[in-house]
C-alpha cells in the first residue's frame, strides 16, 4: 500500500515576518490552514497513513490541529526535519515511515485542484510506474524545476531554476515514487547552494527509463504558495471558488465522510469545533442535505 509524506518543515523565509514564530503550513488560506490542502489532496486519492516532516519544536502545535489523523479515519505521523536540506531529504527522514513501501510526496505549502485532477493523481497511484512527476505550464519558468522533453514528448531532463528554460513546464509540488526511491536518495550529494535536490533524485529515474511525466491541463490549478503574493492569491481563489459554489475545498472532514472513514455522528461531533462560523455549518449541513 502506498504511502503519503507531507514536507512541512523548511525555513519559510520568503514569507517573514509571518513565519517568524509558526510554520507556514499552519498560515490561514482563506477559512483553512495551508496544510488542509496538501492533506485533503493525499485523502482524495485513497491515502490513509501519512507522514508529516516538521520543524524542531512544532509537533505540538500540529498535533493540536490534527492529532494522530483518527478524527478524519486515516493514521497521521510526525518526523522531525532538523534542518532544511532540500526536498529528497524527506525520503531519508521517512526511511523507518516507508519500510520499504511505494510513496507519494507532496510540499506542505502547494496547493492543486481541478475537476480531473484527482483522476489524474489516482492514475499515477495505482499504476506500475516507478515514478511519476506532474507538470504546469507557467510564465516564469526560471523560479522552478523544469521539464526537457524530446521529440516523442518524453522526459528528457530537469533542470532546477534553469537561466535559459527549455520548456515552460514547472516541475509541481506532487511526486509518486517506488519502494527504490530511498535508496536512490542516499547516492544524490548536496547542491551547490547545500541541498538535496529533488531534481537529481527525478533526474536518476530519468537515466533509468523509469520516470514518466503527466501535465495538469488548463482546467486544473496549481500554488506554490511561498511568496507573500502567491499566499494571498490562493486564498482569493479559495475564497472565490467557495463563494460561487458553495462547496469547500481542502476539507478533511468532508473528505472522510465521504470516502466513508469517518459516520454521520463523527462528522457532525467535528461540525460542532467551529459551530460558530460557517465553516461548522458546512460541515453539519452535509448530513441533512444528503438525507433529503
Amino acid at each position: 500500500m502506498r504511502k503519503g509524506i507531507i514536507l512541512a518543515g523548511g525555513s519559510g523565509k520568503r514569507l517573514n515576518p509571518l513565519t517568524e514564530c509558526i510554520s507556514k503550513q499552519l498560515l490561514p488560506v482563506y477559512n483553512k490552514p495551508l496544510i488542509y490542502y496538501p492533506l485533503t489532496t493525499l485523502m482524495l486519492i485513497g491515502i490513509k497513513n501519512i507522514l508529516i516532516i516538521i520543524n524542531p519544536g512544532e509537533e505540538k502545535l500540529f498535533k493540536k490541529l490534527l492529532g494522530d489523523g483518527n478524527k478524519f479515519g486515516i493514521k497521521i505521523s510526525y518526523e522531525t526535519q532538523k534542518a532544511p536540506e532540500g526536498i529528497a531529504q524527506a525520503f531519508l527522514i521517512a526511511e523507518k515511515f516507508l519500510n520499504g513501501d511505494d510513496s507519494v510526496l507532496v510540499l506542505g505549502d502547494n496547493i492543486f485542484y481541478g475537476d480531473n485532477l484527482i483522476k489524474t493523481l489516482k492514475k499515477a497511484c495505482y499504476s506500475n510506474n516507478s515514478a511519476t512527476i506532474f507538470g504546469y505550464k507557467v510564465k516564469d519558468p526560471q523560479r522552478y524545476g523544469v521539464i526537457e522533453f524530446d521529440k516523442q514528448n518524453i522526459v528528457k531532463s530537469i533542470v532546477e531554476k534553469p537561466s535559459n528554460p527549455k520548456s515552460r513546464y514547472a516541475v509541481t509540488g506532487i511526486y509518486f515514487y517506488d519502494h527504490k526511491v530511498v535508496d536512490y536518495a542516499k547516492k544524490i550529494s548536496k547542491s551547490e547552494r547545500g541541498e538535496l535536490e529533488i531534481t537529481d533524485l527525478n533526474n536518476i529515474y530519468i537515466k533509468k527509463g523509469n520516470l514518466k511525466s503527466e501535465i495538469f491541463g488548463r482546467g486544473s490549478a496549481w500554488f506554490d504558495t511561498g511568496t507573500h503574493d502567491s499566499l494571498l492569491e490562493a486564498s482569493n481563489f479559495i475564497y472565490t471558488l467557495e463563494k460561487r459554489q458553495s462547496l469547500k475545498i481542502g476539507c478533511p472532514e468532508e473528505v472522510a465522510w465521504r470516502n466513508k472513514w469517518i459516520d454521520n455522528n463523527k462528522l457532525e461531533s467535528l461540525s460542532l469545533l467551529s459551530k460558530k462560523n460557517e465553516y461548522g455549518k458546512y460541515l453539519k449541513d452535509l448530513i441533512s442535505l444528503e438525507n433529503n
